[in-house]
């Protein structure tokens, strides 16, 4: 299997025949109801939580393939209910809901382990296309994941298992962007990629005007994997032209 610059084509592995399960975290009720009819057509099982308390029973009983989660709710935020989640590894990938494409709050909700995001007012048909992107990209399950690991200077990433192993075989924690982000990265290791290149090769959007997510996952996934987060050596940010990866890497096929 030859090397690919799109690490979605590297990571397409299509979606089961299982309903998906979404839970959709929406105080407002009369919306909540019209997103929930809307997925349901395009044949998602969906649940509804009004606030965060309800949300964690419903993750518990329910237990979603992914959460749709809006940042401003009664007493605990959204954003702190996506924090507190952060760096557990069952944790289902989530979308979050932000009010008028705020871009504190975009980068706030990808600081606290948003996979995605979606600017109020939204269209049903983009936040489904949204879903079936993330499903795609976390899915694990599917007879074509490629079996493939991506190593580098000790480091193991197993596509198939969504998995990152540092050089003493301890799995660090990386939310589903992350591991995105840096997969990109890896593949197309040595080449300076845009941050455009990296949202389109990753996520399968393209940038908004004054976007700067990226550079807040890439921040994330400096802290997690370099030896110094403020002197990089392996996420290299190139002036005016984004980021590189500098270390050499072997895809080896299991």
């Amino acid at each position: 299997m030859g090397p690919r610059s799109n690490v979605i084509d590297l990571l397409e592995l299509g979606m089961t025949t299982r309903k998906q399960r979404i839970l959709l975290v929406e105080d407002d009720a009369p919306i909540a109801e019209l997103v929930a009819a809307s997925l349901e057509r395009a044949g998602f099982t969906v649940r509804i939580a009004g606030d965060v308390d309800s949300a964690r029973t419903l993750m518990v009983r329910d237990r979603p393939n992914l959460v749709v989660l809006d940042l401003m709710l009664p007493g605990e935020s959204g954003l702190d209910f996506a924090q507190t989640l952060t760096g557990d590894p069952l944790r289902p990938p989530i979308i979050m809901l932000t009010a008028l494409g705020e871009l504190s709050d975009r980068l706030a909700g990808f600081s606290a382990g948003a996979d995605d995001y979606l600017s109020k007012p939204f269209s049903s048909e983009e936040l489904i296309a949204r879903i079936h992107a993330v499903l795609r990209r976390v899915s694990s399950s599917a007879p074509v994941a490629p079996d493939m690991l991506l190593m580098f200077e000790g480091w193991a990433m197993d596509l198939r298992r969504r998995t990152l192993n540092d050089p003493d075989d301890v799995e660090i924690v990386l939310t589903s962007a992350e591991f995105d982000v840096l997969a990109t990265l890896c593949v197309s290791a040595g080449k300076v990629l845009s941050r455009d290149e990296i949202v389109m090769q990753s996520q399968g959007r393209r940038v908004e005007p004054y976007d700067r997510s990226v550079d807040t996952l890439i921040s994330r996934l400096r802290q997690k994997i370099e030896g110094d987060a403020v002197k990089p050596t392996m996420i290299r940010t190139v002036r005016n032209g984004g980021y590189v990866f500098t270390p050499r890497v072997s895809k080896v096929e299991k």
